[in-house]
């Protein structure tokens, strides 16, 4: 595949809110060893994305300082020893960074097939949020058939993967969202129960809804005043799973009930994973989850596509929670 010199990118010109993006130039990135370079169609826009735009999350020292977490493509050249791709394969991939550019980098392990009869589009859709959610919610929650999951934000693209999975895979969801519509959505995509946290203590409908027993796991990403309402949201031997704080990292918490129900307080952040456990993540993924998008057991759910010159107003609609679903950026569409 002949390969330009130089490729298009979202720069960003100095930390803040989404209008100090712009496009701009920049060479191709280089290839490391056990690498494929792919030639991006579709990246996909996640929250870790504006935190970083914003200043407060760094990029990994040996990952590129470009925005994006998640692309899918064509595969346009290969690293030393790569032998499980060919130039020219499409591909989704999570991506060390580098996703809002013609071109990115990324560790061949990292990347997956196209799901049978999914678009680009609809795969550039699926990495961040499926890694993310598979690892939390199965590996580290050890969520189980005829369990319960409290998954907070579930009209947000992690909400909808923990949803279908967990759906999938024979849990009882409850979600919590901001409006009527959202909850209805996440009905229809599979949540056994939506409460509107503008109208109703979370805490006391999970009690309600679940006869007093609380909710096997809890996947947050809210944090804050939260959490000390998620442990009372738990059961018996519950576990806590932390993937962001939106509303901060600090919090006053009566930590009794840690001991006194045997609960469990786990997370992790996906970017900084070590390179064999994303490589784990993906072997499962193909193995578990890639066959239900096959079978129609699980679907993608895009919101809006924006071209990658509006990567900022793609952020803003991201920052307004106004959005069902994900935000993608149209960067050279197939």
């Amino acid at each position: 595949m002949n390969l330009p010199s130089t490729m298009r990118y979202i720069a960003i010109r100095a930390p803040g809110p989404p209008d100090v993006m712009a496009i701009a130039d920049a060479e191709l990135p280089a290839l490391k060893p056990g690498e494929v370079l792919i030639r991006v169609a579709y990246a996909g826009v996640n929250r870790p994305d504006c935190a970083q735009r914003a200043g407060g999350y760094p990029p990994p020292p040996d990952a590129s300082p470009i925005l994006g977490l998640e692309v899918a493509g064509t595969i346009a050249a290969l690293g030393e020893g790569v032998e499980t791709l060919r130039v020219g394969d499409a591909a989704c991939a999570l991506t060390p960074g580098g996703g809002y550019a013609e071109y990115c980098t990324t560790p061949a392990a990292y990347c997956l097939p196209v799901p049978r009869g999914l678009s680009l589009l609809e795969a550039a859709s699926l990495p961040e949020n499926y890694f993310t959610v598979w690892h939390n919610v199965f590996e580290r929650g050890r969520l189980e058939q005829g369990e319960t999951l409290l998954v907070h934000g579930g009209s947000g693209g992690i909400g909808l993967t923990a949803i279908q999975l967990a759906k999938a895979f024979g849990a009882t969801i409850i979600t919590t969202v901001g409006n009527a519509d959202k909850a209805a959505y996440c009905i229809e995509i599979g949540a056994d129960h939506a409460i509107n946290y503008r109208e109703q203590d979370f805490v006391a409908e999970v009690s309600r809804i679940t006869g007093k027993h609380g909710v096997d796991v809890l996947l947050d990403m809210v944090g804050g005043d939260y959490i000390e309402k998620n442990l009372k949201c738990l059961a018996l031997e519950g576990r806590l799973v932390f993937i962001a704080f939106l509303h901060g990292s600090r919090a006053e918490v009566d930590w009794r009930f840690i001991m006194l129900k045997r609960q469990t307080i786990t997370g992790s952040t996906m970017r900084a994973s070590p390179q064999e456990r994303k490589a784990a993540i993906a072997r499962a993924l193909s193995e578990r989850v890639w066959p239900l998008f096959e079978s129609g057991v699980l679907k993608p759910v895009i919101y809006r596509v924006f071209p990658l010159q509006d990567a900022a107003a793609a952020h803003a609609l991201m920052e307004s929670s106004q959005h069902i679903g994900k935000i993608m950026l149209a960067v050279r569409p197939q």
